[in-house]
């Protein structure tokens, strides 16, 4: 992994207002130290003009030098189109899992009394999505099918994270897939999960299925949790987590890609949410996913100086909301421009001392 080459994937509308704020606070004049930042353009015209071709690019990029931040991007509903660059990158980078965490934004009142830290880790490729469809028939005796499938290195990949993920955390591993009526579909997942729970006797185990862990969410929410899930419940279950902490724009979202030892040799970051058309110039949107996202790939660099930088990031981050400094989303009046001059600031100083 070239710890200060970060891959820069370029996005649209709001996504890209918020891609520049992230990367003014990735400046040498605030870290204290030069990045290299190559840069390749995702949005839907360039993606148009080439047919794809820069997203291979990219994703070649990131597999050489194994990190990159990525801006959100508009995936066009023509079935004829270029569609999701997000399906591509996945592949091409052989991202296994996704991983989006809540977690308390200093000032904001959480919804449900929900407080610690929440890890959703699921499938990055796979299951519902990228599924074989067609129809059979006509009128009301039209039947729809699909086939979809799941490997069990990528079961495994989640659920040896997830398991990691929670020893970090000090958190317990919880939920589950619904096992019970899908034995040999859903059932690989919870048997790589039970797998990994043998292998880190030291975290607590909890597991639920899937419908269980939707209602038992809030209520068992004293204590961390890391939730492994495939790819669509997690889709589904990190929509619903994020929320939970005040806004979908306090977490970021980490692509992994494993070596053999399931060791991570690329990440992809960006926001957890899309484009914001409505705020689409208007310098109003949340920064915080963005700037999180920038600070967590320097975080997981492996060079000690930008494992620093990164930590400062994500905390000058939050001081600053708690500070009163927020955008209207978290109920405040800055803009996306003061959010980040302040975070700036902030970055600096921490540097400095």
């Amino acid at each position: 992994m070239d710890s200060r080459t970060i891959v820069v994937l370029e996005g649209d509308q709001t996504g890209q207002e918020l891609l520049e704020a992230a990367l003014r606070v990735l400046a040498p004049d605030v870290l204290g130290f030069e990045l290299v930042l190559p840069r390749f353009d995702l949005s839907l015209e360039s993606r148009r003009a080439d047919g794809n071709e820069v997203v291979y690019k990219a994703a070649r990029a990131i597999r050489e030098h194994g990190l990159g931040l990525k801006a959100a991007t508009v995936t066009p509903e023509g079935m004829d189109d270029v569609g999701s660059p997000n399906r591509i990158l996945r592949e091409e980078i052989g991202g296994q899992v996704i991983v989006r965490t809540g977690r308390r934004i200093p000032g904001v009142v959480p919804l449900g009394g929900v407080h610690s830290p929440i890890s959703v880790v699921r499938m990055a490729v796979g299951d519902a999505y990228g599924a074989k469809e067609w129809r059979e028939g006509s009128g009301e005796d039209e039947v729809a099918f699909r086939t979809e499938r799941i490997e069990r290195r990528i079961c495994r990949s989640v659920s040896e994270f997830a398991f990691r993920q929670a020893e970090t955390m000090g958190a317990k591993v919880f939920g589950g897939p619904k096992y019970t009526v899908s034995p040999v579909y859903e059932g690989m997942l919870k048997e790589e999960m039970d797998a990994a729970a043998t292998r880190h006797p030291e975290v607590t185990y909890d597991p639920q299925l899937i419908d269980a862990t939707f209602a038992l969410l809030i209520s068992s929410s004293g204590a961390p949790m890391v939730i492994p899930a495939l790819n669509r419940d997690g889709d589904i279950l990190s929509d619903l987590v994020l929320p939970l902490f005040g806004s979908i724009a306090g977490s970021e979202s980490l692509l992994v890609a494993f070596d053999d030892d399931y060791v991570p040799r690329a990440l992809m970051a960006e926001a957890a949410h899309g484009t914001a058309p409505s705020l689409y110039g208007k310098d109003v949107a949340n920064p915080m996913a963005m700037i999180l996202a920038a600070g967590a790939l320097l975080t997981h660099s492996g060079d000690d100086e930008c494992v620093t930088a990164g930590r400062a990031i994500r905390e000058a981050t939050l001081e600053a909301v708690a500070e009163g400094v927020k955008t209207a989303d978290l109920s405040g009046h800055h803009g996306t421009s003061e959010f980040t001059d302040e975070v700036i600031r902030s970055v600096r100083s921490k540097i400095e001392v």
